[in-house]
């Protein structure tokens, strides 16, 4: 009877705290008869105690106050929901976590709990071996379990104190389990107890870091991001010094395929370089990570890496204001040619660039050649935001950038290409020409690459048009050199080399002059060397630009203007040239592009070709150049012949180049080149710039030689060459010596009987103006027996199967019938009665009747 009374005297002295041990002892009352269901035999019977319990504690009543429920909860119920966490049973486990819950939220101290219920998660979620699996095999209970474990450090927060290591031991667990759901909820749970107690927290955090480093690659992108952010928490609130174990999988998060892992990634390094408590030892590994992400592909994730740069670059500038006293006070304004669209950094920013770039950049440029393309691809964006940073200050690290982007701008991966040419824009805007022009060419000089060429025009891109200016005469002669111009026929090569004239071209225009010569003969090389038709397009194209720069009309008055020291040049080694000579295909595309000025030049081309032409010099370089003389001659009034001097090197033409080369010689490679020249003969004839006088002369030297190549084994070759005798004797008339003129037609008959229907309709055409001569000639009797034989030789081939042919001889017949129309008649009837076509017959005599003789 003592304790009522004592009750009772308490609360009459004090009536709040006796109505809240009233309350309490009710509840303990209710507890006390619903408790021993727990210890039941049966399943059901232990599930229907918990779920008593459960309705006990929702409802309104003496658990409502967390004073009075305090104590009953901490000496009945604690005690006895913590054993049921080991029940057989998986729905009263869920229970007994579910009523665990309520009692933290409920209890007026729910740190008393600690002690006990923190060994009791951890046994549940820990596995005593690391191999083995958790305790608690239900995954929904282990989700359950670490939300309970979540929601006391919420409410305890620094009291986890010193149950830190059961904490620990249960996260490192749950931050591997197999189920996703239990990793997000055990990585927040990890940053919210970093949160709680830092004190404390930061000696034991490493041991998280290995499980969150297996999480961070997990294949649900919410728990890489889960992950990252709780890795952010564990590095700011503990050690620092894991921020070393960790940098290589951030790197790699910074790839992920989803935009809000890499939107994690910049937010946890920018609390970083913000926070955390070491971040100076570490700005030269964090900065790369974040100023990746300002190249990020996805708007938002840029957007934030660019905000917490500047915040990071104006925390750093307030907090070394004095050191950076003078730049603040006095700081120059933006460059003038600054590069457009860019956004200038702060100088805490590019401070801090500069200041960590020598800790940087090898790493950089290291990855900037790895393996991997993303790799690659990454370390590739970053370097122009940090050149963008550096600005002059990249002046000092040159040698390693340059070097660097050499060997870069041959990947095949044009991402990587498009960032290096970005970087060395960059170079050519902050550093000055003399400087990276001397590290370039002096490379260029040692070793030509496409690479190297790339990288010139890319920073001579950037240079401001007064920095390049002095410099462009050197460059035009470097790149006129034969080591480098000539170094290869490869067309990216050649692209390359056209693109640093095109850069020089465009930058510096109207300052062009300097060195106009040589910016030509490189031009003039890529035309020549190029087996690409749009290759050497854009070089007709950039000379047109050269033009204009220089003020002229086209580039042809270019050619004019540099005509001279160009073909001097050029043709200053031919007694060298083989076919593969650069200068010969250079000489070839002179001589076709240049037009007009070609007139003006003979005095220099003709003996050239005279010299190249000669029999004994190399067969293949001998028909490119046939062929380049065929081309000019046909347009010879705009091209050899403009200035009207070509007739006066006609002889050097006939006697000194086609002569030697129609001989016959045995051999294809000598059938071809006797081709090649009859085809320049051709061209000759019909070019319309000699004058009979001229083309007998032609003819009186050459019509040997043509007469032997009607017996060539080319179809093309024989047509071309009774093509040519027919111009001859169109030109001479009856002027041809009579004993020559008796030489031709044989050849002509026995093209008659050509396997080539173009050749037979050829030689006919030329025998009936053989026929026209022969009656324009004086002494015609001289001629009657040849005649007379060709009569009969024509009226065999009357009777071809080939109508067209039949046509042809038919006319030539009638041409010739003028001559001796008796000698015909007779001829004809004689074999009138063999033909198959007798028509074609009675035509001819009808027609020889009609027509009086002429003798």
């Amino acid at each position: 009877m003592a304790a009522p009374g004592v009750a009772e005297a308490v609360a009459a002295s004090h009536p709040a705290e006796g109505a809240e041990m009233a309350e309490a002892a009710e509840l303990s009352r209710a507890l006390s008869r619903l408790l021993p269901g727990l210890e039941a035999d049966s399943k059901p019977g232990r599930r229907r105690a918990l779920e008593a319990l459960r309705r006990a504690l929702e409802e309104p009543g003496p658990a409502a106050d967390p004073t009075a429920f305090q104590g009953p909860w901490a000496r009945l119920l604690l005690p006895r929901l913590l054993r049921c966490l080991s029940d057989p049973a998986e729905g009263c486990r869920a229970l007994a976590v579910h009523l665990l819950g309520l009692g933290l939220r409920r209890a007026a101290r729910p740190r008393d709990a600690l002690p006990r219920l923190l060994p009791a998660l951890a046994a549940r979620l820990a596995s005593p071996e690391p191999a083995r699996r958790p305790p608690e095999a239900c995954e929904e209970l282990r989700l359950a379990l670490v939300q309970l474990l979540g929601l006391a450090v919420d409410l305890c927060g620094a009291a986890l104190a010193p149950h830190l290591d059961d904490a620990l031991r249960a996260l490192r667990c749950s931050l591997l389990d197999p189920f996703a759901a239990v990793r997000r909820e055990s990585c927040s749970c990890a940053a919210a107890l970093a949160q709680a107690t830092p004190d404390h927290f930061h000696m034991q955090s490493e041991s998280l870091i290995g499980p969150l480093m297996q999480t961070i690659s997990h294949q649900h992108w919410k728990v890489r991001v889960a992950a990252i952010e709780a890795t952010g928490a564990v590095i700011q609130f503990g050690n620092g010094k894991s921020v070393d174990d960790v940098l290589s999988h951030f790197a790699q998060r910074l790839f992920d395929d989803v935009p809000q892992v890499r939107r994690a990634v910049a937010s946890v390094v920018g609390g970083w370089l913000l926070r955390l408590r070491d971040r100076y030892s570490f700005f030269h590994k964090l900065i790369p990570l974040l100023l990746s992400s300002l190249s990020d592909e996805v708007p938002e994730v840029r957007q934030l890496a660019v905000s917490l740069w500047e915040d990071v670059g104006l925390q750093w500038q307030k907090e070394n204001e004095e050191d950076l006293k003078d730049k603040l006070d006095f700081a120059p304004p933006t460059p003038p040619h600054y590069p457009p669209h860019e956004h200038r950094p702060v100088l805490g920013c590019r401070e801090l660039v500069f200041r960590n770039l020598s800790k940087i950049l090898p790493a950089l440029c290291h990855d900037i050649t790895d393996w991997v393309v993303g790799t690659r691809v990454k370390s590739a964006q970053l370097l122009p935001v940090l050149l963008l940073h550096a600005e002059d200050h990249a002046t000092q690290h040159l040698e390693i950038v340059l070097r660097t982007l050499f060997q870069a701008c041959t990947d095949e991966e044009a991402a990587v290409v498009h960032s290096c040419m970005r970087s060395a824009e960059l170079v050519g805007t902050f550093v000055s020409p003399e400087v990276f022009l001397k590290l370039i060419l002096s490379t260029l000089k040692k070793a030509p690459s496409a690479s190297g060429l790339l990288v010139l025009a890319s920073a001579m891109r950037g240079c401001p048009r007064e920095a390049l200016q002095p410099h462009l005469a050197a460059i035009a002669t470097e790149l006129a050199q034969a080591h480098i111009c000539q170094a290869s026929e490869n067309d990216l090569y050649l692209e390359r080399l056209l693109l640093c004239v095109q850069t020089l071209v465009s930058v510096c225009r109207e300052d062009c002059g300097v060195g106009s010569l040589q910016l030509m003969d490189v031009l003039l090389t890529i035309v020549a060397l190029a087996s690409v038709t749009g290759l050497r397009d854009k070089a007709q194209e950039t000379m047109d630009l050269l033009a204009r720069a220089e003020d002229v009309s086209g580039c042809q008055d270019l050619y004019r203007k540099h005509m001279g020291p160009l073909l001097e040049r050029v043709t200053a080694s031919h007694l060298d040239w083989t076919a593969h000579s650069p200068e010969l295909l250079q000489f070839s595309v002179i001589i076709t592009q240049s037009g007009p000025a070609l007139g003006e030049a003979l005095p220099h081309v003709m003996p050239t070709l005279r010299a190249c032409l000669q029999p004994s010099r190399d067969p293949q370089m001998r028909l490119k150049l046939f062929s380049t003389l065929s081309t000019v001659l046909l347009r010879a009034t705009d091209t050899i012949d403009s200035q009207g001097q070509f007739p006066s090197y006609l002889e050097t033409v006939t006697k000194d180049i086609l002569a030697p080369n129609l001989q016959w010689h045995a051999g294809r490679t000598a059938a071809a080149i006797r081709t090649a020249a009859v085809s320049c003969l051709w061209a000759l004839t019909s070019s319309e710039v000699l004058s009979a006088k001229q083309i007998q002369d032609v003819q009186e030297t050459l019509m040997p030689q043509v007469l032997t190549t009607l017996e060539e084994d080319s179809q093309m070759t024989r047509l071309i060459s009774c093509r040519i005798i027919n111009t001859f004797l169109k030109t001479s008339g009856s002027m041809t010596d009579p004993e020559k003129l008796i030489k031709i037609y044989p050849e002509l008959l026995k093209r008659l009987d050509d396997v080539s229907n173009d050749v037979r309709m050829a030689a006919a055409s030329t025998l009936v103006t053989w026929l026209q001569c022969v009656k324009g000639a004086d002494g015609k009797s001289y001629y009657q027996s040849s005649v007379q034989y060709l009569y009969r030789e024509l009226l065999v081939h009357l009777d071809d199967p080939e109508r067209a042919i039949q046509d042809a001889i038919l006319e030539v017949l009638k041409e010739g019938s003028e001559l001796f129309p008796d000698l015909l008649v007779r001829e004809t009837e004689a074999v009138i009665h063999k033909h198959r076509s007798a028509t074609y017959c009675e035509q001819l005599l009808q027609h020889v009747q009609a027509v009086p003789a002429t003798q």
